[in-house]
């Protein structure tokens, strides 16, 4: 997508209505990036106010970048800043951070480990500017993308995917777009379908073509069920779908050899769930299954 396809600047998002506290904080750290010249994308509300044009003010600010490159970018706002940065989850997400309020989230897969940033990303990224910095926004193929699978109970991108189909739908690179979906080919199918749904008059800058080759991919599959007890709702959610995955027998599909997360990291991610926002489904009986392995052994 080319930067003049793109709505101005004046009519991008805004972080003027930050505490100056933030706004300093923020620039400081995106300075010593460009500085350093530590590769990095701008992603989150930026670039999605950026896509539509709607303006409106970003409170937050999420950085991307490849995973071989965070630790020593983390090093080095520790060294150069003194600001304290951590780990936050191993497998996607790091954090800079001020104080206990303010914190930059550095981004370099996504939480199911599917959506990886990797080359691709830079490659097709979009120059601009956010709070006087010159930057690179995350391309909105990949921003479709990651945000596709986020489908927790307290958080659902659907309509940020169907304003960015909107926006951008005759400046998209389709095919690249499908082709970061690749066997999750049924995920891009449903945001497509439900464009189609949310906009009805708008449904033909969908690509026929692609429309067409996803319904092929569909019968063929409703001919040959797999064999494999595997559940892919945890892509889609991390709490929703515990029940499927620590009761029910399937396996989960984040986990390998299925995806690339370990069981640690899967550990982790589920240990961080609030259940008072997600209120999984069974939590009870999984509490239960908890409290019964924690008194007599997971084995029995």
């Amino acid at each position: 997508m080319s930067a003049s396809a793109l709505p101005s600047a004046s009519r991008c998002a805004r972080a003027s209505g930050l505490p100056a506290p933030t706004r300093r904080f923020y620039r400081r750290v995106l300075a010593e990036f460009n500085a350093a010249g530590v590769e990095f994308l701008v992603g989150g509300g930026h670039a999605l106010e950026r896509y539509l044009g709607i303006g409106r003010s970003v409170h937050d600010l999420d950085l991307f970048m490849r995973e071989r490159d965070v630790v020593a970018a983390l090093g080095r706002i520790e060294d150069r800043l003194g600001y304290r940065t951590e780990m936050t989850f191993p497998h996607w997400l790091a954090k800079i951070m001020r104080d206990d309020q303010d914190h930059i989230d550095v981004i370099f897969n996504s939480g199911n480990a599917v959506c990886a940033v990797d080359d691709g990303w830079f490659r097709h990224a979009v120059p601009s500017t956010v709070m006087g910095e010159a930057v690179s926004l995350c391309p909105a193929e990949e921003t479709i993308w990651s945000k596709a699978f986020v489908m927790e109970r307290e958080r659902y991108d659907g309509a940020d995917i169907a304003h960015l189909l909107h926006a951008r739908a005759e400046t998209l690179d389709w095919g690249r777009l499908a082709r970061r979906f690749g066997p999750h080919w049924r995920v891009l199918l449903s945001h497509l379908i439900l464009f189609g749904f949310t906009y009805p008059s708008e449904r033909r800058r969908i690509p026929e073509p692609l429309m067409r080759r996803c319904l092929q991919l569909l019968e063929q599959e409703m001919r040959q069920a797999s064999t494999r007890r595997i559940c892919r709702g945890p892509l889609t959610s991390r709490a929703q779908y515990l029940v499927d995955v620590q009761l029910w027998g399937y396996d989960d599909a984040r986990i390998l050899p299925h995806g690339s997360m370990t069981e640690e990291d899967a550990s982790i991610w589920t240990a961080a769930i609030d259940e008072a926002a997600s209120r999984p489904i069974g939590a009870e009986a999984l509490g239960e299954t908890g409290a019964r392995e924690e008194r007599f052994g997971a084995g029995h």
